[in-house]
């Protein structure tokens, strides 16, 4: 009997070694190289490529001139937050990856998805974690007119292939990638080479046909989608499901799209009825406060083509422990012990001896560095144990030597914080409008000494 023939697939990247090592020679991540049986269809369809029998015909070479730049047709789910991540909607043709924590509410966003567009769209829910009785008694508990929906419960590759030919749905829910498995490849479902062979083949009918497939994803514990990443590389649109599982809202982010803005933000509150969309997303990161506490300062953030107040609240404490500590929630750890570097030296504020802690209220993650200038106003503020005056907003990346640099889209963040209610905005130079802003005092500031000293004066 010949020997079965395996290699070891990263399941972080999909790179293949020869033998097992510790860290995976193409990503360079620790233990994620997986034993996998090398498919015998597979080399036998490579060897039959690799004879010089013919050619496929190929694709005709045209001049970039004579293409004709046509916009791309978009239907809206009814959702209108959920339209917004997609970037105006679902498109015809394209592949949407949608990953979260177990229990976050992907199955009941894409079920109140389909229950609104079957009303004037074509919709196939495919279940490979749930029976068609649990579907249909959360359809119910979520009190959606799910009449028009179709659904199947499956999980092999080639049957769904022959309903989506059969039925020719316009959009279609495979919920979840990791259940669906082929009959081509022999590993378990949910392996590296399940994962990425199924994907490829719906990716695939979803060009030819034009229908629209909607795949939900797995996370690892780290966060990160389960599998290779050439799963989020061959699809258009890859969403993340953010959010405590304990809290009532959930925040939906755009990683990547092809058919619209990247980092688009989503903001949903969990109810009974299922997932509702939130209108002003502003009021969930601030913290309501009957007088100015000291440690907290309120930033404008921009996710996507949206910005967002949010509340930076800052603990400084006396150290019990050799090593200081710097906690960061919502921010970059490393970015935090930088600014505390750049606060002593271009500021004089030592904070060696203290614990710093720092979190985004509202569970928000920000990524941008305009959230600088807010930390260090904030850090201080704790330190001094003395408030920020009342109705203060700021903005600002802070360089290594202590000059604020300024934000992309800063009359958009202007307007946002007066439309809000704010009275004073510290913002970098550069972003100061050559215009009044209505209702805002503006401080612009180059160096951090300098707002140091005049959040001081204010205060006085």
């Amino acid at each position: 009997m010949a020997k079965v023939k395996t290699n070891f697939t990263c399941s972080d990247c999909g790179g293949i070694s020869n033998k097992w090592t510790g860290q995976c020679p193409s990503c360079g991540q620790w233990n994620t190289l997986i034993e996998t049986q090398i498919e015998g269809a597979g080399i036998n369809r490579l060897s039959q490529q690799a004879a010089p029998v013919s050619l496929a015909q190929t694709a005709p070479v045209l001049s970039l001139a004579d293409i004709e730049a046509v916009e791309v047709p978009r239907f809206g789910t009814g959702i209108e937050e959920f339209d917004r991540v997609l970037g105006g909607g679902l498109v015809p043709g394209g592949v949407v990856l949608i990953g979260g924590d177990p229990g976050i509410g992907k199955s009941t966003l894409l079920l109140q998805a389909l229950a609104n567009l079957s009303r004037s769209k074509k919709v196939l829910y495919v279940s490979g974690e749930e029976s068609g009785a649990q579907i249909a008694l959360r359809a119910k508990r979520l009190a959606v007119d799910a009449k028009d929906l179709q659904l199947q419960a499956e999980i092999q590759l080639e049957k769904i292939l022959y309903t989506l030919a059969e039925h020719k749905p316009d959009v279609a829910v495979i919920d979840s990638i990791q259940t669906v498995y082929s009959d081509a490849l022999s590993s378990a479902p949910g392996s590296v080479a399940q994962v990425r062979e199924c994907a490829a083949q719906l990716t695939r009918t979803a060009k030819q046909t034009g229908v629209t497939i909607i795949m939900v994803g797995h996370v690892t514990k780290e966060g990160a989608l389960a599998g290779p990443r050439v799963l989020e590389h061959i699809v258009d649109t890859v969403l993340y499901f953010e959010g405590d599982t304990h809290s009532s809202f959930r925040l939906v982010r755009a990683v990547k799209n092809r058919f619209g803005a990247v980092n688009e933000l989503g903001v949903f509150a969990m109810t009974e009825k299922g997932l509702k969309g939130v209108s002003n997303p502003s009021a969930l990161f601030l913290s309501q406060h009957d007088n100015q506490v000291p440690g907290s300062c309120v930033m404008v953030t921009q996710e996507g083509t949206r910005p967002l107040l949010v509340e930076i609240q800052a603990l400084v404490d006396t150290s019990h422990a050799p090593n200081a500590r710097r906690l960061s929630v919502g921010l970059d750890q490393n970015r935090l012990a930088m600014l505390l570097a750049v606060l002593h030296r271009h500021a004089g504020v030592a904070a060696f001896d203290q614990d710093v802690f720092i979190n985004a209220v509202g569970g928000v993650k920000i990524t941008e560095p305009a959230a600088d200038l807010a930390v260090l106003l904030a850090i201080q503020s704790s330190l001094r144990n003395k408030p920020l005056p009342r109705g203060l907003v700021v903005f600002g990346e802070v360089g290594l030597a202590g000059e604020i640099r300024p934000a992309p889209r800063g009359q958009e963040r202007l307007r946002e914080a007066a439309k809000l209610g704010f009275s004073i905005a510290m913002i970098p130079k550069a972003n100061a409008p050559k215009g009044k802003v209505e209702g805002l005092t503006i401080i612009a500031v180059e160096r951090i000494d300098e707002a140091l000293e005049k959040i001081r004066d204010a205060a006085l």
